[in-house]
């Protein structure tokens, strides 16, 4: 990974260019559910968010509704920020996802979009991936490729089935739903 902050058209080769045209798939309500889970566990003291999302339908309606959710719970809501997959430097949307100080950030993206994002997220503010929780859109072994290890490390997200993920370096691991067993297929 370079200095620069935006990602190098020779990564987008190396990575793979349809992550320009990959469309989100919904999210689901055990992945909503894990989510929540993951900012709920017991010692978070996670009141305020900032919640940010691709302009993608499906990441728009899933931070929706995790927006929903989470107030109802009695959550705050510090911002709704959108992106889109292709910008001069992010530094506007990376900025105003930080600005309030949130106790955590929750994210709803495509990869592409949200590794070019994390990358002048890191380089620009004081944003934290161990404090970040993320949909299973970003469940993909190309996000730390892309943003770089060191980048996205700690970032942590549920599965559609509502399991859970996280990113340590340059590996994603995944595990399942309490009580569930995964199988080989």
């Amino acid at each position: 990974m370079s200095d620069s902050p935006l990602i190098g058209a020779d990564d987008l080769v190396v990575h793979g260019a349809d992550l320009t045209t990959e469309p989100g798939a919904p999210h689901t309500v055990a992945e909503l559910d894990a989510l929540i889970g993951l900012l709920t566990a017991p010692r978070s003291r996670i009141h305020s968010v900032a919640v940010g999302h691709s302009r993608d339908e499906a990441s728009h309606a899933a931070a929706s509704a995790f927006a929903d959710a989470w107030t109802a719970r009695g959550g705050a809501i510090l911002a709704v920020v959108d992106w889109p997959e292709s910008a001069a430097s992010w530094l506007r949307p990376a900025r105003r996802l930080t600005a309030g100080l949130p106790d955590a950030w929750v994210v709803a993206a495509t990869p592409l979009g949200f590794a070019q994002l994390a990358r002048r997220l890191r380089h620009s503010t004081a944003w934290d991936p161990a404090r970040t929780v993320a949909f299973a859109s970003l469940l993909d072994s190309r996000v730390p490729a892309l943003a770089g290890p060191d980048t996205v490390r700690g970032l942590r997200g549920a599965t559609a089935e509502g399991g859970t993920w996280d990113v340590h370096g340059g590996w994603v691991t995944v595990r399942p739903p309490a009580g569930s067993r995964w199988t080989r297929r």
